[in-house]
């Protein structure tokens, strides 16, 4: 995967190919003119762009997954740990809760994601 970001145009194409691959290039053509008032090169460009940045694979005329939303935003928050908070997500998490109250529910959420990794 080339780069690690998105703009806002291309989340919502992205959005459209994860929800729906695989997914013919025609109906792909036909949901970006529905969803997002594309024309066809438009949508060909953008796919194009995101085939060659390793997001997505377009052969045969049918588009699918090479990296799933969940292991992009994954990789991007990885990134964003690493480059801001030296790779401490202790320290991310500090950042992070200094701003915004965590519910009982979140707190909980966490400490299971917690035990859970010490278990893998």
């Amino acid at each position: 995967m080339e780069e690690l970001k998105l703009g806002v145009v291309e989340a919502r194409f992205a959005d459209i190919v994860w929800a729906r691959a695989p997914v013919g290039s025609g109906e792909l053509v036909r949901l970006c003119a529905e969803q997002l008032e594309w024309k066809k090169s438009t949508t060909y460009t953008v796919l194009k762009k995101l085939c060659e940045r390793g997001l997505f694979q377009n052969e045969g005329g049918v588009v699918t997954v090479l990296v799933t939303r969940e292991e992009f935003y994954a990789a991007r928050s990885e990134r964003f740990v690493e480059e801001t908070f030296q790779g401490s997500l202790p320290a991310f998490i500090a950042a992070f809760t200094r701003r915004k109250e965590l519910t009982a529910g979140e707190i909980e959420e966490i400490k299971r994601m917690i035990e859970q990794a010490g278990k893998e």
